[in-house]
C-alpha cells in the first residue's frame, strides 16, 4: 500500500530527495506522494520530522 502525506506536512522538503523512485513532489499546499509510483519502502516516513507520512 502506498504511503500518504497528511495535513501535518510543513513543506520542509526533507522527504522528496529521499524517495528512491521520485514519487514525492510539491503540491499546492504541501508535498504529495504519487500512489502509482510509490513502492512502499517507507524511507520518506523515516525522515519526516513531523511524522506526517504513513501507510495509506
Amino acid at each position: 500500500m502506498a504511503y500518504v502525506i497528511s495535513d501535518s506536512c510543513v513543506s520542509c522538503g526533507t522527504c522528496e530527495p529521499e524517495c528512491p523512485v521520485g514519487a514525492i513532489s510539491q503540491g499546492d499546499s504541501q508535498f504529495v506522494i504519487d500512489a502509482g509510483s510509490c513502492v512502499s519502502c517507507g524511507t520518506c516516513a523515516g525522515v519526516c520530522p513531523t511524522g506526517a507520512i504513513s501507510e495509506g
